[in-house]
């Protein structure tokens, strides 16, 4: 069967259906970075989280002190170096301070939402699909989260997100725009080069069914968007081939590759992280809402529009490169990366939400009814945690776990200024570390890698004297509700995902022989500070 044509930006519609004439992008740049930037005005101030503190920022700054691509004050894990770039200049206008970081994320978000905004117009031209499509992608919790979170994938999500923009248009020069746009993505994620092969795969397929590119309407066109889609694989290798050079190490240090891919190759693990994938692209964080309005849509015949003819799909050749993209990365990262990170995800979040929308109003007459629904199923999904286990960083219990850091090292250093503190990272890192805005000057530490039962069991083993211990909640564990799909599958994640269950803060203070002196509670996340009567060194003042 033929498929239907890719329209272009202000070209007529499909089947002779009247398009919208879209503003000019330029002019809603300034309309998306202020709505990105006041939607997240409380969240600005707050200090580094998790992988921001543990790479991203370290990597950043190390850049910015000294101008090297490869970190030196943590382990490289060969991530490309245009994030620490981009980070490093705006520190250089604004200081090097998260208001200025999360604020120079927010314009990446917004570059983000306004090529989410060009996708839907491009396939399906109506300006009100564009904006809804932009509008749930915004709101849509794991994108909402990592709008102002300086972690590489959404600079390549940005990047990517472009690209398909100009992929989707069809042409041989959009295809040149994409081949650098898809560069970028590279050079910002080395994982982004899994949207360019897809594609390139998805054009080896077509010339295949046609058993022959001589069949093709025209060849040489064919031969030179697969040549395009290949160029974004070179800078990425070129990287690479330095990065070996400087630390002699192709993808990062030897525990970071085992960690996120020898390890991960067990057949077992794969299926379970397949399935919980398939789960991140279509119910999670209250994705369910728009994809089963969209599959109940479905049932129904397609609308008229005014002048006559039937609402537009999105075209069949776009809709079978989506698949190949969504499928594609879902494979990809269930092979790849130790933990199952939803923001790997984040370029294939707007092609399902604009999927759901257009299929709303080709068949729904009250169709953006169904959108507010989805609003609102977002909009809770920042605070109310589902029954399952899941990042913090997938929604707004991030902030809560950094406020409660803040709250705990703010007592330790108010308290105990010269105590040597046992905790587990990413605290070791926030109390040792005061460019991650936690401490004015480091903190002794002693590492464990968790609070569960047998790190604590450690903790007594260990000789150096430590007088005070931060504790938290390393994972979050939903209550034991009668629709929890937690327990269910926990032996599983124990064996391949690294579940664990952390002691309480009392459990922990009688182990190792202590008291709680301070804990506090958000929304299932959880520190505490415990001190312990034991000999410390006096800290000699610094002269």
């Amino acid at each position: 069967m033929k498929s239907e044509p890719i329209p272009q930006l202000r070209s007529p519609g499909i089947l002779g259906v009247r398009r919208d004439r879209p503003v000019a992008l330029w002019m809603l740049l300034p309309l998306f970075f202020v709505g990105v930037y006041l939607t997240h005005i409380t969240l600005l101030r707050l200090p580094y989280y998790w992988d921001e503190a543990g790479y991203y920022i370290p990597a950043a700054y190390d850049f910015f002190r000294t101008g090297s691509l490869i970190p030196s004050t943590t382990l490289s894990n060969a991530h490309p170096p245009l994030p620490s770039i981009y980070l490093a200049f705006w520190w250089k206008l604004g200081g090097m301070v998260p208001s200025v970081t999360r604020t120079a994320m927010c314009l990446i978000a917004a570059l983000a939402l306004l090529a989410c905004y060009r996708i839907a117009l491009v396939l399906t031209g109506r300006v009100d699909v564009a904006a809804t499509t932009a509008i749930l992608t915004a709101l849509y919790p794991v994108w909402f989260a990592q709008s102002t979170l300086a972690h590489a994938d959404v600079f390549a999500a940005a990047a990517t997100l472009w690209a398909l923009s100009f992929v989707f248009q069809g042409g041989f020069r959009q295809y040149v725009t994409a081949a650098v746009l898809f560069s970028i993505a590279a050079l910002c994620k080395e994982t982004a080069i899994a949207v360019p092969l897809s594609l390139l795969l998805f054009e080896l397929a077509v010339s295949l069914k046609t058993r022959s590119i001589r069949a093709t309407s025209n060849p040489l066109t064919l031969r030179l968007k697969a040549l395009l889609l290949i160029v974004p694989a070179l800078p990425l290798a070129l990287w690479y081939v330095y990065h070996s050079h400087k630390t002699g190490f192709v993808f990062g240090n030897p525990e970071y590759l085992r960690y996120n891919a020898t390890a991960t190759l067990t057949p077992m693990r794969v299926l379970l992280a397949l399935g919980h994938r398939i789960l991140h692209i279509t119910v999670y964080m209250n994705l369910f809402v728009p994809v089963l309005c969209m599959f109940a849509a479905m049932i129904l015949p397609a609308l008229p529009e005014e002048s006559g003819p039937l609402r537009p799909r999105v075209p069949f050749d776009a809709q079978a490169k989506i698949y190949a993209i969504i499928s594609t990365n879902l494979l990809l990262f269930s092979v790849l990366g130790g933990a199952l990170l939803t923001r790997y995800l984040l370029p294939l979040y707007p092609l399902m939400v604009l999927l759901c929308v257009n299929t709303w109003r080709r068949r729904v007459r009250y169709w953006p009814a169904l959108a507010l629904l989805t609003a609102v199923a977002f909009f809770a999904g920042f605070r109310l945690n589902p029954p399952y286990r899941f990042a913090p960083e997938d929604n707004l219990a991030y902030a809560d776990v950094i406020r409660l850091h803040q709250q705990a090292i703010g007592r330790i250093v108010r308290q105990y200024p010269n105590a040597t503190v046992l905790t587990a990272w990413p605290a070791t890192d926030e109390l040792s570390k005061p460019e991650l805005g936690y401490v004015r000057r480091p903190v002794a530490v002693i590492k464990i890698e968790d609070f569960s039962p047998p790190e604590i069991q450690r903790a007594t083993q260990i000789t150096d004297s430590y007088s005070v211990a931060l504790a938290f909640s390393t994972k979050y564990d939903p209550p034991n509700l009668p629709f929890s799909l937690g327990p269910k599958s926990e032996a599983l994640d124990a064996r391949f995902f690294g579940f664990h269950h952390d002691l309480t803060p009392i459990a922990i203070a009688e182990e190792l022989d202590g008291r709680v002196v301070w804990e506090g509670e958000r929304h299932g996340q959880w520190a505490a500070v415990l001190h312990f009567d034991r000999p410390q060194l006096a800290a000699l003042p610094e002269r």
